[in-house]
């Protein structure tokens, strides 16, 4: 629904580079499986794209976003050309929802892993940035793995969440593009009224010319007079037709808007997504710590590594109480996610059936209120036939 996403202890799959070979071996595969998904669509993620936007605590970062394309597999027609596919960017911390969403929902499934969220394990002539392009494109294809491994799975694949993953447009980017739609129909009849308020104003100024000629005339007096007056008449409606035109305008900016509406949702989606991701990373960071004491290895440089380094390591006692306590925020911490889950899940359920609702009423206004619009400007049109007309038979009459 939103950008910001929700994070999980994602499994770690190889930071090794994948072939095109081997990605195909990979696709082949997933469409053994024969899935009844894979067998009406085909699914990848096509490439990544890096963007610069603000994230849920409105600080300006730098993310990717991947490209997801799906096409029917009906509609490949043997010897013809194949349509466009579908298409929609997702972020890696879609892909972690989603994941824990399937996590929360199928706990005796074993759900297939993400990519890692940044570089781990890196061969020293490897970068460990997370947007450097050769890190990107191994992250690519490991979410398409992703993809297809889920796809391929038998009751996975059938789920209504996953399917709506790759084929729903995320409601941001819907509120988005009905915002820019809306305002540049709202800008493009704009200048049409600007336009037709000097067309009509224009049949004014032949009012006046042919009620100034009449007067120096005498057979063509009466006609010009006569032709004059529905110019007037005709130039003088636009104020009327300008005022029932805003009345349909007025049902537009209503929807232009409902976009932040729609808005002020997803940013209390990204809220909730924001709050889990802080639990779960505060949650991984606990087992790494309990790993740590249990082991005796630090993995990261640390202030309490380097005091027992110092002084000396802590009495069994003490390690022991620590674990305890490590061991009970661990379970607190697990206690919190799943909470929060239930909540991110409960939150996207009720919105995604509110906004199913807003889409019946939006198309059913905005319909309404073109069809009237068209009318009127039908009526109006039929209005200028019926001036000249009239003026017709006064010339004629002349």
């Amino acid at each position: 629904m939103a950008d910001s996403g929700c994070s999980e202890d994602v499994a770690v799959i190889g930071n090794t580079d994948i072939t095109s070979e081997e990605s195909d071996s990979i696709n082949n595969t997933m469409a053994e499986s024969q899935t009844d998904l894979l067998r009406k669509m085909e699914i990848n993620v096509a490439e990544a794209e890096k963007r610069t936007g603000k994230n849920t605590v409105n600080m300006q970062e730098t993310y990717t976003v991947y490209l997801i394309e799906t096409r029917a597999v009906e509609a490949v027609t043997e010897g013809g050309l194949p349509p466009a596919p579908d298409s929609l960017w997702r972020r890696y911390s879609e892909f972690e929802l989603l994941r824990t969403y399937l996590l929360v929902t199928y706990p005796y499934i074993v759900v297939p892993p993400l990519p890692e969220k940044r570089a781990e394990f890196v061969w020293h002539k490897l970068s460990a940035d997370n947007l450097d392009p050769d890190f990107v494109e191994r992250r690519r294809v490991g979410l398409e793995n992703f993809l297809l491994r889920v796809a391929s799975h038998p009751v996975l694949s059938s789920d209504k969440i996953f399917f709506f993953f790759l084929t729903e447009v995320p409601l941001k980017q819907y509120s988005d593009e009905l915002n820019t739609v809306i305002s540049q129909l709202l800008r493009v009849r704009a200048r049409v009224a600007d336009r037709l308020y000097g067309v009509y104003k224009v049949h004014g100024n032949y009012g006046r010319v042919f009620s100034e000629w009449s007067a120096i005339e005498n057979e063509m007096g009466d006609g010009l007079q006569s032709a004059g007056h529905h110019m007037d008449t005709y130039a003088a409606s636009i104020d009327d037709i300008l005022e029932e035109e805003e009345h349909y305008a007025d049902q537009l900016k209503e929807y232009l808007f409902y976009t932040d509406a729609v808005r002020s949702v997803c940013r209390k989606h990204d809220l909730i997504q924001y709050e889990l991701e802080m639990v779960a990373q505060d949650l991984a960071s606990k087992k790494q710590q309990k790993e740590e004491l249990s082991t005796g290895t630090v993995r990261i440089f640390s202030l309490k590594g380097m005091t027992s380094k110092l002084f000396g390591q802590e009495s069994p006692e003490q390690k022991e109480s620590r674990l305890a306590a490590l061991e009970q925020s661990i379970q607190e911490g697990e206690a919190a996610v799943k909470d929060k889950v239930s909540e991110c899940q409960d939150f996207v359920r009720a919105a995604w059936d509110d906004v199913e609702r807003f889409k019946e009423q939006k198309d059913r206004d905005l319909r309404e209120a073109l069809i009237s619009y068209a009318i009127m400007q039908i009526s109006m049109c039929k209005k200028g036939i019926q001036v000249w007309s009239n003026a017709k038979e006064c010339f004629n009459k002349m």
